[in-house]
């Protein structure tokens, strides 16, 4: 089971919806960056934003256990804690033998032989707690390289009465050099879309333009040179070639809507008896809003991986 991402920046992370703590170590974070405290702290409690969220009160205060000392990072790995404190496992007993229909429970039992049922164990969106965390060091990094994220809710239905509603969040990140990526298996777009992907309920990305390229003329779509050697549009989402171009890198997430929702539900047993019954339980009936930091998170250390890779290359 992969449950690490990245290669200069790694985060490896740990931890069940309803086990007693989520953590993760951080590996990577170059010596002497002034770490902020409050910047994660402002991060987690983003994660709790949303008015169809979870009734799950968690504090999400994150407990460092190395790698921090006198304010500054050691370049030592970054160990941390996030404690499970508001679990209600009973809530979930009567999924215990059952696979609820459009969640990972079934494909889970399939490839491992053993799940955690409890609120979705390590599949549950309870997980991304450690990417934030993880992601607001990423952004200390990008930060002294000049590069901001900003990541905000473009699309949003109301979720009607007893149902769910999904949307798309879209990313803009700043300040990154022409340069960054590879050409051929380590694009820029394709690493991104990668970590979009691994956000629980990602369903779909596209960069600048899109989907909607399809549909333009080249003469539309190219995007046509300043003198300053900016472009006048930016239909490819400030990458060409699989590298940066040194413009804004703009991409979109579409997330499909939450599946557990107060309705009567079939689900199939492992004996394939088919059981209808209304889940238990707290879920959100749109996690969206709750999700715009995950996106800027799993971005940063994209980035973050990517120019401490670049810095570390013997061209550099």
């Amino acid at each position: 089971m992969s449950n690490s991402i990245g290669t200069c920046f790694r985060l490896t992370s740990f931890g069940e919806s309803h086990g007693p703590a989520l953590g993760g170590v951080i590996d990577g974070c170059p010596a002497g960056l002034a770490f902020d405290h409050a910047l994660i702290d402002r991060d987690m409690q983003r994660r709790h934003l949303g008015t169809h969220a979870t009734t799950r009160r968690e504090a999400d205060k994150v407990e460092l256990l190395s790698g921090v000392f006198e304010g500054k990072t050691l370049g030592t790995p970054i160990a941390f804690l996030i404690r499970n404190s508001d679990t209600r496992s009973d809530d979930y007993e009567a999924l215990k033998a059952l696979y609820r229909p459009g969640h990972a429970d079934y494909a889970w039992q399939q490839r491992y032989g053993i799940r955690d049922w409890r609120g979705g164990g390590r599949a549950s969106g309870r997980e991304t707690a450690v990417r934030v965390a993880a992601g607001a060091v990423a952004k200390m990094v990008l930060q002294q390289k000049g590069i901001t994220l900003h990541a905000t809710l473009v699309e949003a239905p109301q979720p009607a009465e007893n149902d769910s509603a999904g949307g798309i969040i879209a990313c803009r990140i700043d300040g990154v050099p022409a340069g960054i990526g590879e050409p051929v298996f380590g694009k820029l777009n394709s690493l991104i879309a990668a970590a979009m992907m691994s956000i629980p309920s990602a369903i779909g990305i596209e960069f600048g333009a899109g989907f909607e390229a399809a549909r333009m003329s080249g003469s539309e779509y190219r995007d046509n040179w300043r003198d300053d050697f900016t472009t006048q549009t930016n239909h490819c989402g400030g990458i060409q070639g699989g590298i940066s171009n040194g413009m804004p890198i703009e991409f979109r997430t579409a997330f499909h809507p939450p599946v557990t929702i107060p309705q009567p539900t079939t689900c199939i047993g492992a004996d394939g008896h088919l059981t209808t019954l209304t889940p238990q339980g707290r879920h959100d009936s749109s996690h969206v809003a709750r999700t715009v930091v995950v996106v800027e998170a799993m971005a940063a250390m994209v980035l973050a991986d990517l120019v401490l890779q670049q810095q570390h290359s013997p061209l550099h």
